[in-house]
């Protein structure tokens, strides 16, 4: 979280609720906005209080454990795949309603 910086800009998602987002600062470079979470989500979700998603346009790079993880296609889902999962994803063309 050294790297983490709060940001102004806010949304609601229906389900999980009041969306939070934050930048990350490394050296002389801001993404800006690249991280977003729940600090106070909605029943049912309290699992998501204290963790962050990434959106895969905004950073360089995701790694879980030793593996670079891909991006999932699209950038409103900031999933990320291991070798670990199988498909298909969504987020890709024609992949809305699925």
């Amino acid at each position: 979280m050294s790297f983490m910086t709060p940001s102004q800009q806010r949304s609601l998602c229906e389900f999980k609720g009041l969306v939070s987002c934050w930048s990350v600062r490394v050296d002389d470079g801001v993404s800006q906005d690249a991280a977003w979470g729940y600090p106070k989500s909605a029943p049912g979700y309290e699992v998501l209080k204290d963790h962050l998603c990434f959106y895969p346009s905004r950073v360089s790079a995701c790694y879980v454990d030793d593996e670079r993880v891909q991006p999932q296609e699209g950038d409103f889902y900031g999933g990320w795949i291991t070798s670990d999962v199988e498909g298909p994803f969504k987020g890709g063309p024609g992949t809305i309603g699925w």
